[in-house]
């Protein structure tokens, strides 16, 4: 702990700076109790927090920047990389797809404080063609907002950081091992969640786009389930033709279950990358007695292969 607080005093703002660049470019460390001790040290040197608060803005900005554009040239194959590397892939997509369905632009402004939402917030503006003009007033809202927050909760509770440091400093190695055992329970409990998903998806039964639209040309007792966001569902151009729009929520809290139960056979799709939403869904339904497949690929898949999507009401 003494050896951060030094770092800190000797390089200051570089620190802060090479810190929060790191974290909002994808490295998994924690910059925001940097800034607390940032706002720390300033309590008593306002020059000081408004530099801070300046390099820690361009910083953050340029990574963003970075993964917006990302985003723009490469859409979705950026999301999938993200997810596939994250520690919870069953919602980050979700969540993300959600927020800007609701809210549009005005996600940026909170995503920094949203674990999950902050790292997909920008490469999901820019594959969703947000221009460069309006990402950068709204994402630089939300980063003033989230740098300004840290600084200033630094500069109030000063005295309070400067004892919880102190009373890390007298338990020594104790501590440190206690942050450790803690970050290390929540990151294998979150790997655990993810790979029980994964072996969930293996047991189901899956089918391509193609196979889908050649069993609904010959089948009749096919109930097609978007499970996608709520807000996404709304949108027709985002939906299979027929699709049944079905809250994933729902599905496990007991609610009786819609006609589709009577199909012969019941397909589930969504959006987000392994399909993880859909594998969900038809884990659900299976506890209730109805045998679902998985659309692999889900909507993207479905587009990719040039199947129709439901049209607008005219």
């Amino acid at each position: 702990m003494e050896y951060l607080i030094a770092i800190l005093s000797q390089h200051r703002l570089l620190a802060v700076s090479v810190a929060v660049f790191a974290e909002q470019a994808g490295v998994p460390i924690p910059a925001y109790p940097l800034l607390l001790l940032a706002g720390m040290q300033a309590h008593d040197q306002s020059t000081y927090a408004v530099l801070v608060l300046l390099v820690v803005t361009i910083a953050s900005t340029l990574a963003d920047l970075l993964w917006f554009w990302g985003g723009r040239r490469y859409g979705r194959r950026v999301l999938s990389l993200l997810c596939k590397l994250a520690i919870s892939p069953d919602s980050c997509v979700r969540q993300n797809q959600s927020s800007f369905a609701r809210y549009g632009v005005a996600t940026l402004v909170i995503a920094k404080f949203v674990p999950g939402l902050s790292t997909l917030a920008r490469p999901m503006a820019g594959a969703l063609g947000m221009s460069t003009r309006s990402f950068m007033i709204f994402n630089l809202a939300g980063t003033v907002l989230w740098a300004g927050s840290g600084i200033v909760l630094g500069i109030v509770f000063h005295e309070q950081i400067q004892q919880v440091l102190h009373r890390l400093e007298e338990m020594g190695w104790l501590a440190m091992v206690i942050l450790a055992a803690l970050l290390g329970g929540y990151v294998a409990f979150r790997l655990w969640r993810r790979i029980r998903l994964l072996r969930m998806k293996t047991k189901l039964p899956h089918v391509s786009p193609v196979e889908l639209a050649e069993l609904l040309e010959t089948q009749t007792e096919i109930a097609i389930l978007d499970v996608q966001p709520p807000a996404l569902q709304d949108i027709r151009t985002n939906r299979i033709q027929g699709a049944i729009r079905v809250d994933l929520g729902s599905l496990g809290k007991g609610k009786s279950l819609p006609h589709f139960t009577t199909a012969t056979s019941v397909v589930v799709y969504c959006s987000c990358p392994n399909d993880i939403s859909a594998v969900k869904a038809a884990y659900m339904l299976g506890r209730r007695g109805v045998k679902a497949i998985v659309l692999t690929g889900g909507i993207d898949a479905w587009i990719q292969s040039g199947l129709p999507l439901e049209q607008p009401a005219t």
